[in-house]
Protein backbone atom coordinates (compact mmCIF):
# COMPACT_ATOMS: atom_id res chain seq x y z
CA UNK A 1 0.00 0.00 0.00
CA UNK A 2 2.71 2.37 0.90
CA UNK A 3 4.59 1.82 -2.26
CA UNK A 4 1.54 2.21 -4.45
CA UNK A 5 0.86 5.35 -2.42
CA UNK A 6 4.21 6.52 -3.62
CA UNK A 7 3.57 5.95 -6.88
CA UNK A 8 0.62 8.15 -7.15
CA UNK A 9 2.83 10.99 -5.99
CA UNK A 10 5.22 10.81 -8.58
CA UNK A 11 8.64 9.13 -9.33
CA UNK A 12 10.45 12.35 -7.51
CA UNK A 13 8.14 11.65 -4.62
CA UNK A 14 9.41 7.47 -4.25
CA UNK A 15 12.69 9.28 -4.50
CA UNK A 16 12.49 11.16 -1.82
CA UNK A 17 11.06 8.61 0.09
CA UNK A 18 13.64 6.25 -0.30
CA UNK A 19 16.55 8.00 0.34
CA UNK A 20 15.15 10.03 3.85
CA UNK A 21 13.01 7.42 5.58
CA UNK A 22 11.57 8.81 8.07
CA UNK A 23 13.39 7.41 11.64
CA UNK A 24 11.54 6.55 14.68
CA UNK A 25 12.18 5.98 18.18
CA UNK A 26 11.91 2.58 19.65
CA UNK A 27 8.14 3.08 21.00
CA UNK A 28 6.83 4.11 17.24
CA UNK A 29 7.07 8.21 16.93
CA UNK A 30 9.07 10.01 14.81
CA UNK A 31 12.45 10.44 16.02
CA UNK A 32 13.22 14.01 16.50
CA UNK A 33 16.22 13.89 19.09
CA UNK A 34 19.33 15.13 19.16
CA UNK A 35 20.70 18.28 19.64
CA UNK A 36 19.62 20.94 17.22
CA UNK A 37 21.08 24.33 15.87
CA UNK A 38 19.00 27.13 14.94
CA UNK A 39 21.47 30.01 14.16
CA UNK A 40 21.16 32.22 11.32
CA UNK A 41 21.79 35.29 9.26
CA UNK A 42 18.49 35.66 7.64
CA UNK A 43 16.53 38.21 9.53
CA UNK A 44 13.33 37.67 10.99
CA UNK A 45 11.86 40.27 9.02
CA UNK A 46 12.57 41.15 5.41
CA UNK A 47 14.79 44.09 5.32
CA UNK A 48 13.35 46.94 3.35
CA UNK A 49 15.98 47.18 1.01
CA UNK A 50 14.84 43.62 -0.18
CA UNK A 51 11.03 44.87 -0.54
CA UNK A 52 9.35 42.93 -3.59
CA UNK A 53 12.54 39.78 -3.23
CA UNK A 54 11.78 37.00 -2.02
CA UNK A 55 14.78 34.52 -2.47
CA UNK A 56 18.61 35.97 -3.15
CA UNK A 57 20.77 33.76 -5.82
CA UNK A 58 24.02 31.74 -4.41
CA UNK A 59 25.96 34.79 -5.52
CA UNK A 60 23.89 37.13 -3.55
CA UNK A 61 23.43 35.13 -0.34
CA UNK A 62 27.60 35.00 -0.42
CA UNK A 63 27.43 38.84 -0.29
CA UNK A 64 25.37 39.01 2.36
CA UNK A 65 27.29 36.32 4.45
CA UNK A 66 30.72 38.54 3.74
CA UNK A 67 28.51 41.33 5.12
CA UNK A 68 27.82 40.10 8.09
CA UNK A 69 30.72 38.65 9.34
CA UNK A 70 32.68 41.65 8.75
CA UNK A 71 30.01 43.91 10.71
CA UNK A 72 28.56 41.64 13.39
CA UNK A 73 31.61 40.82 14.79
CA UNK A 74 32.35 41.34 18.25
CA UNK A 75 35.97 41.71 17.64
CA UNK A 76 35.50 44.52 15.40
CA UNK A 77 36.02 47.93 17.69
CA UNK A 78 35.27 50.78 15.42
CA UNK A 79 31.43 51.11 14.20
CA UNK A 80 29.96 48.69 11.40
CA UNK A 81 29.03 50.16 8.16
CA UNK A 82 25.68 51.06 7.83
CA UNK A 83 23.19 50.56 5.18
CA UNK A 84 21.96 53.18 3.42
CA UNK A 85 18.73 52.17 2.18
CA UNK A 86 19.35 51.85 -1.24
CA UNK A 87 17.42 48.69 -2.78
CA UNK A 88 20.88 46.22 -2.47
CA UNK A 89 21.80 43.11 -0.40
CA UNK A 90 24.88 45.20 0.66
CA UNK A 91 22.80 47.91 2.41
CA UNK A 92 20.60 45.15 3.75
CA UNK A 93 23.33 42.85 4.87
CA UNK A 94 24.58 46.20 7.08
CA UNK A 95 21.21 46.66 8.26
CA UNK A 96 20.90 43.38 9.51
CA UNK A 97 24.44 43.48 11.32
CA UNK A 98 23.24 46.57 13.14
CA UNK A 99 20.22 45.38 14.46
CA UNK A 100 22.29 42.51 15.83
CA UNK A 101 22.02 43.21 19.11
CA UNK A 102 24.03 45.87 19.18
CA UNK A 103 24.22 46.13 23.25
CA UNK A 104 26.16 42.92 23.65
CA UNK A 105 28.71 43.80 20.98
CA UNK A 106 31.22 45.04 23.06
CA UNK A 107 30.40 42.39 25.76
CA UNK A 108 32.29 39.55 24.83
CA UNK A 109 34.60 38.93 21.96
CA UNK A 110 33.60 37.08 18.42
CA UNK A 111 34.87 33.34 20.13
CA UNK A 112 31.99 33.37 22.27
CA UNK A 113 29.25 34.07 19.47
CA UNK A 114 27.44 31.19 17.65
CA UNK A 115 29.48 30.90 14.09
CA UNK A 116 26.52 29.91 12.12
CA UNK A 117 24.73 33.30 13.34
CA UNK A 118 26.71 34.36 9.82
CA UNK A 119 25.66 31.80 7.49
CA UNK A 120 21.99 32.70 5.36
CA UNK A 121 19.35 29.81 5.68
CA UNK A 122 19.76 26.93 2.53
CA UNK A 123 16.39 28.06 0.83
CA UNK A 124 17.81 31.47 0.36
CA UNK A 125 14.91 33.46 1.29
CA UNK A 126 15.21 37.14 2.18
CA UNK A 127 13.33 36.77 6.10
CA UNK A 128 12.64 33.64 8.70
CA UNK A 129 8.62 35.49 7.96
CA UNK A 130 7.02 33.11 5.60
CA UNK A 131 3.59 34.46 5.70
CA UNK A 132 2.59 37.50 5.09
CA UNK A 133 4.38 36.95 1.76
CA UNK A 134 6.05 40.31 2.19
CA UNK A 135 8.35 38.82 5.07
CA UNK A 136 7.41 41.36 7.46
CA UNK A 137 5.28 40.97 10.80
CA UNK A 138 1.70 42.28 10.58
CA UNK A 139 0.96 45.94 11.90
CA UNK A 140 0.47 46.17 15.51
CA UNK A 141 -3.34 46.63 16.66
CA UNK A 142 -4.12 50.26 18.30
CA UNK A 143 -4.63 48.94 21.56
CA UNK A 144 -1.14 46.33 21.20
CA UNK A 145 0.56 50.18 20.39
CA UNK A 146 -0.66 52.07 23.61
CA UNK A 147 -0.04 48.62 26.04
CA UNK A 148 3.59 48.81 24.71
CA UNK A 149 4.36 52.21 25.05
CA UNK A 150 2.32 51.99 28.80
CA UNK A 151 4.90 49.48 29.82
CA UNK A 152 7.94 50.75 28.42
CA UNK A 153 6.79 54.43 29.96
CA UNK A 154 6.70 51.88 33.53
CA UNK A 155 9.99 49.95 33.26
CA UNK A 156 12.25 52.75 32.05
CA UNK A 157 14.84 52.82 34.67
CA UNK A 158 13.19 51.22 37.85
CA UNK A 159 15.57 49.73 39.99
CA UNK A 160 13.46 49.56 43.30
CA UNK A 161 14.22 45.77 43.07
CA UNK A 162 15.06 42.67 40.23
CA UNK A 163 11.46 42.35 40.13
CA UNK A 164 11.70 45.93 37.97
CA UNK A 165 13.58 44.52 35.25
CA UNK A 166 12.98 42.41 32.80
CA UNK A 167 13.26 38.73 33.20
CA UNK A 168 15.63 37.53 30.73
CA UNK A 169 17.95 40.34 32.49
CA UNK A 170 16.98 38.43 35.76
CA UNK A 171 18.05 34.87 34.23
CA UNK A 172 13.93 33.32 34.34
CA UNK A 173 13.64 32.93 30.71
CA UNK A 174 16.51 33.48 27.43
CA UNK A 175 15.67 35.79 24.92
CA UNK A 176 15.88 33.31 22.40
CA UNK A 177 14.57 30.24 24.02
CA UNK A 178 11.06 30.79 23.72
CA UNK A 179 8.61 29.78 23.02
CA UNK A 180 8.91 30.55 20.30
CA UNK A 181 12.40 29.78 19.46
CA UNK A 182 14.24 32.77 17.55
CA UNK A 183 17.53 32.90 16.51
CA UNK A 184 19.87 35.10 18.37
CA UNK A 185 23.60 35.83 19.05
CA UNK A 186 24.71 33.01 21.20
CA UNK A 187 23.20 29.65 22.68
CA UNK A 188 21.28 28.69 19.51
CA UNK A 189 20.84 24.81 20.29
CA UNK A 190 18.33 23.05 21.76
CA UNK A 191 18.47 19.38 22.95
CA UNK A 192 15.08 17.17 22.08
CA UNK A 193 14.56 14.05 24.30
CA UNK A 194 11.52 11.99 23.70
CA UNK A 195 9.64 8.90 25.69
CA UNK A 196 6.08 7.65 25.10
CA UNK A 197 3.47 10.41 26.28
CA UNK A 198 6.11 13.58 26.51
CA UNK A 199 8.76 15.55 24.31
CA UNK A 200 11.56 17.32 26.75
CA UNK A 201 13.05 20.45 24.99
CA UNK A 202 15.69 22.04 26.72
CA UNK A 203 17.17 25.42 25.43
CA UNK A 204 21.08 26.09 25.66
CA UNK A 205 20.12 29.69 26.67
CA UNK A 206 19.19 29.42 30.21
CA UNK A 207 18.68 25.78 30.61
CA UNK A 208 14.90 26.18 30.09
CA UNK A 209 13.42 22.47 29.60
CA UNK A 210 9.71 22.47 28.43
CA UNK A 211 8.22 18.90 28.87
CA UNK A 212 5.19 18.47 26.72
CA UNK A 213 2.56 16.04 26.63
CA UNK A 214 1.99 14.34 23.29
CA UNK A 215 -1.68 13.77 23.95
CA UNK A 216 -5.22 15.23 23.34
CA UNK A 217 -5.34 16.49 26.93
CA UNK A 218 -6.95 19.84 27.95
CA UNK A 219 -5.06 22.47 28.48
CA UNK A 220 -4.50 23.87 32.06
CA UNK A 221 -7.22 26.25 33.60
CA UNK A 222 -6.60 29.56 31.86
CA UNK A 223 -6.39 30.98 35.37
CA UNK A 224 -3.01 29.12 35.75
CA UNK A 225 -0.50 31.55 34.07
CA UNK A 226 2.92 30.61 33.24
CA UNK A 227 6.45 32.21 32.09
CA UNK A 228 6.50 29.70 28.97
CA UNK A 229 2.57 29.17 28.73
CA UNK A 230 1.12 25.58 28.63
CA UNK A 231 1.96 23.40 26.24
CA UNK A 232 0.16 20.59 24.73
CA UNK A 233 1.31 18.25 21.52
CA UNK A 234 0.06 16.21 19.19
CA UNK A 235 1.24 14.42 16.06
CA UNK A 236 0.01 15.49 13.08
CA UNK A 237 1.42 12.34 10.64
CA UNK A 238 5.38 12.94 10.84
CA UNK A 239 4.85 16.25 12.16
CA UNK A 240 4.89 17.03 16.09
CA UNK A 241 2.15 19.99 16.57
CA UNK A 242 2.67 21.91 20.08
CA UNK A 243 0.00 24.85 20.51
CA UNK A 244 0.99 27.05 23.77
CA UNK A 245 -1.62 28.77 25.78
CA UNK A 246 -1.78 30.38 28.92
CA UNK A 247 1.17 32.87 28.87
CA UNK A 248 1.69 35.83 31.45
CA UNK A 249 2.24 39.29 30.57
CA UNK A 250 5.55 38.97 32.10
CA UNK A 251 7.27 36.98 29.29
CA UNK A 252 5.03 38.42 26.06
CA UNK A 253 7.04 37.68 23.18
CA UNK A 254 7.36 40.99 20.93
CA UNK A 255 4.98 43.04 23.40
CA UNK A 256 2.11 39.46 22.97
CA UNK A 257 -0.50 40.22 25.12
CA UNK A 258 -1.77 36.80 27.69
CA UNK A 259 -4.08 35.58 24.56
CA UNK A 260 -1.57 34.46 22.65
CA UNK A 261 -1.96 31.43 20.68
CA UNK A 262 1.11 29.92 19.73
CA UNK A 263 1.48 26.89 17.71
CA UNK A 264 4.67 24.95 16.63
CA UNK A 265 5.37 22.50 14.40
CA UNK A 266 8.85 20.07 14.25
CA UNK A 267 9.46 18.09 11.09
CA UNK A 268 12.04 15.64 10.41
CA UNK A 269 13.61 16.44 6.98
CA UNK A 270 16.39 14.01 7.31
CA UNK A 271 18.70 12.96 9.39
CA UNK A 272 20.83 16.33 10.32
CA UNK A 273 17.57 18.86 9.24
CA UNK A 274 14.76 19.71 11.69
CA UNK A 275 12.09 21.85 10.01
CA UNK A 276 10.75 24.74 12.70
CA UNK A 277 7.91 26.53 11.85
CA UNK A 278 5.53 28.50 14.48
CA UNK A 279 2.50 30.29 14.12
CA UNK A 280 1.39 33.43 16.40
CA UNK A 281 -1.91 34.25 16.72
CA UNK A 282 -2.93 36.94 19.08
CA UNK A 283 -5.39 39.80 17.74
CA UNK A 284 -4.82 41.50 20.61
CA UNK A 285 -1.84 42.33 19.62
CA UNK A 286 -1.10 41.96 15.65
CA UNK A 287 -3.99 42.66 12.93
CA UNK A 288 -3.25 38.98 11.82
CA UNK A 289 -1.86 36.27 12.01
CA UNK A 290 1.89 35.42 10.78
CA UNK A 291 4.20 32.45 10.71
CA UNK A 292 8.00 31.95 10.67
CA UNK A 293 9.79 28.53 9.33
CA UNK A 294 13.93 27.83 9.68
CA UNK A 295 15.49 25.00 9.99
CA UNK A 296 17.69 23.32 12.80
CA UNK A 297 20.60 21.71 12.02
CA UNK A 298 21.90 18.97 13.96
CA UNK A 299 25.29 18.99 15.50
CA UNK A 300 27.47 16.54 17.25
CA UNK A 301 28.48 19.33 20.03
CA UNK A 302 26.94 18.86 23.72
CA UNK A 303 25.06 21.23 25.56
CA UNK A 304 26.43 22.21 28.59
CA UNK A 305 24.61 24.29 31.32
CA UNK A 306 24.33 27.81 31.07
CA UNK A 307 24.88 29.38 34.80
CA UNK A 308 23.13 32.65 33.78
CA UNK A 309 22.46 33.71 37.29
CA UNK A 310 25.34 32.15 39.13
CA UNK A 311 27.93 34.88 40.09
CA UNK A 312 25.49 37.75 38.41
CA UNK A 313 27.21 40.65 39.38
CA UNK A 314 25.82 42.48 37.03
CA UNK A 315 22.04 42.80 38.56
CA UNK A 316 23.46 43.25 41.94
CA UNK A 317 25.56 46.05 40.54
CA UNK A 318 22.29 47.96 39.12
CA UNK A 319 20.83 47.30 42.02
CA UNK A 320 23.61 48.80 44.51
CA UNK A 321 24.29 51.44 41.91
CA UNK A 322 20.72 52.45 42.51
CA UNK A 323 21.17 52.93 45.77
CA UNK A 324 24.18 54.88 46.20
CA UNK A 325 22.27 57.43 43.95
CA UNK A 326 19.40 57.64 46.51
CA UNK A 327 21.78 58.61 49.09
CA UNK A 328 22.33 62.23 49.67
CA UNK A 329 25.54 63.82 48.41
CA UNK A 330 28.63 63.09 50.42
CA UNK A 331 27.43 59.74 53.03
CA UNK A 332 29.11 56.64 52.34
Amino acid sequence: MRMQMMGWLGPLAVLIALQNPVVRTPHGDPDLQGVWNFATATPLERPGELAGKDVLTDREAAEFEVEIRENASADRREDPARGDGSPSVTSAARSTAAALSPELRFAYNNFWYDENRTKFVETKRTSLVVDPPDGRIPALTAAARDRQAAARARARGRTDGPEDRGISERCLVGFNSGPPMTPSYYNNNVQIFQSPGYVALLNEMIHNVRVIPVARSPHAPSAVRQLTGDSRGRWDRDVLVVETTNFTDKSAFRGASEKLRLVERFRRVDRNTLLYQFTIDDPDTWTRPWTVEFPMRKTADRIYEYACHEGNYGMFNILSGARAEERPQGKP
